[in-house]
């Protein structure tokens, strides 16, 4: 037979103790999706060392970024795409903290990421099991999350308080001519529940957009229900979004994409990295499987013939269930960075023409005080 070059196959080995990190390490060549996961922390490696630095002087290069000292501060810009399950499970925890201290710089999730977010300040969610009878539940009310429990009170909190902000933002519109985009609201709700434990508050903070084209999906959606009835002719934008979503993947040096689950999320974050021929670096965590033909469940090798991840790209699928595998990925990439001094977001520039101070500004138009 044919003699092979590639590594052997060897797990991590505990009679030299109980060392986490290099047990990780080990995966790298365990195989299966512990290959995977190693695969997708070294990809997640090169988005956080990159920077324009690597990359020759072009011809045409603007004379702000010819040096090796500017050229070291252009960085790949982050995107973080998850599902509305993640928050309320335990990853709110470890989103928190690529939010709050500015290791993404583009967010993508839908209503109930931005909705059960905001509830967690209000009233805890419970945990409880996948077996629960669903009528025993719904009589004492009760709503089930997979194993996660949620109840009605939580909801009734979160309308009282989103009552009050949507007035606010409609009075807003009315008086000083506010055009409200999803990622406006959302900055706007993160200022609103000023608690730390959010991940909308840190996105506002640090002017981080979260983008949610199906804000109405949810009970945000049951909220401006409500409201129109109310109080007609508050107006949501979405084109103001989509040009704002595309221009931050457009306007990019380098993308890197991590995509929690499936659905919108993954196609909303690839979708916009189409338009600048793809993204960098990827990582897609989920459980999903390709024969339906679904978006959910398409390996990085399909976005690719639809130019969503360049063709040089090194993509990874790590075939899992999020909440096992992300609070990895982050202990042995962001939050190791953090610790060891490593990340300074400060004087970070992630576009291809503006000063960090104009980037900034940039911003500040968008989202407003």
């Amino acid at each position: 037979s044919e003699k092979l070059e590639s590594p052997t196959v060897v797990g991590y080995d505990f009679n030299g103790g109980v060392d986490y990190s290099a047990m990780l390490d080990a995966y790298l060549t365990t195989g299966f999706q512990a290959t995977n996961l190693a695969r997708a922390i070294e990809e997640v490696e090169k988005m956080l060392k990159w920077s324009l630095a690597d990359e020759p002087v072009a011809e045409d290069e603007e004379e702000a970024f010819r040096s090796q000292e500017a050229r070291q501060k252009v960085r790949t810009k982050i995107w973080l795409s998850y599902t509305s399950n993640l928050i309320s499970s335990g990853l709110r925890e470890s989103l928190r903290f690529l939010a709050q201290h500015s290791m993404v710089q583009v967010m993508i999730s839908t209503a109930g990421g931005i909705e059960e977010d905001l509830i967690k300040c209000m009233a805890p969610t419970h945990l409880g099991d996948f077996a629960m009878e669903g009528l025993a539940l719904r009589r004492r009310g009760i709503n089930r999350i997979g194993n996660l429990l949620a109840p009605n009170d939580n909801y009734c909190l979160f309308e009282d308080w989103m009552t009050e902000v949507l007035n606010k933002m409609h009075d807003e519109q009315d008086r000083d001519h506010i055009v409200w985009t999803p990622s406006k609201m959302i900055h706007r709700f993160g200022k609103e529940i000023n608690n730390p434990d959010s991940v909308c508050y840190w996105a506002y903070k640090n002017n981080i957009p979260i983008f949610s084209p199906a804000i109405t999906d949810g009970s945000i959606g049951d909220m401006l229900y409500f409201h129109s009835y109310k109080r007609p002719g508050l107006v949501v934008d979405l084109v103001g979004d989509i040009r704002a979503v595309n221009d931050e993947a457009i306007k990019a040096r380098k993308t890197g994409v991590i995509v929690l689950g499936g659905g919108l999320v993954k196609h909303h974050c690839m979708n916009a990295n189409l338009m600048r021929n793809g993204a960098d670096f990827v990582v897609y965590v989920n459980t999903a499987q390709e024969f339906d033909g679904s978006d959910s469940g398409a390996r990085p090798d399909e976005a690719v013939s639809w130019g969503k991840i360049r063709v040089d790209a090194k993509p990874v699928k790590v075939y899992a269930e999020a909440t096992l595998v992300l609070p990895l990925i982050v202990a042995k990439t962001f939050a190791s960075w953090l610790h060891a001094g490593k990340w300074k977001p400060e004087g970070r520039v992630f576009n291809k023409s503006f000063t960090a101070s104009e980037s900034e500004a940039e911003k500040r138009k968008l989202f407003p005080a």
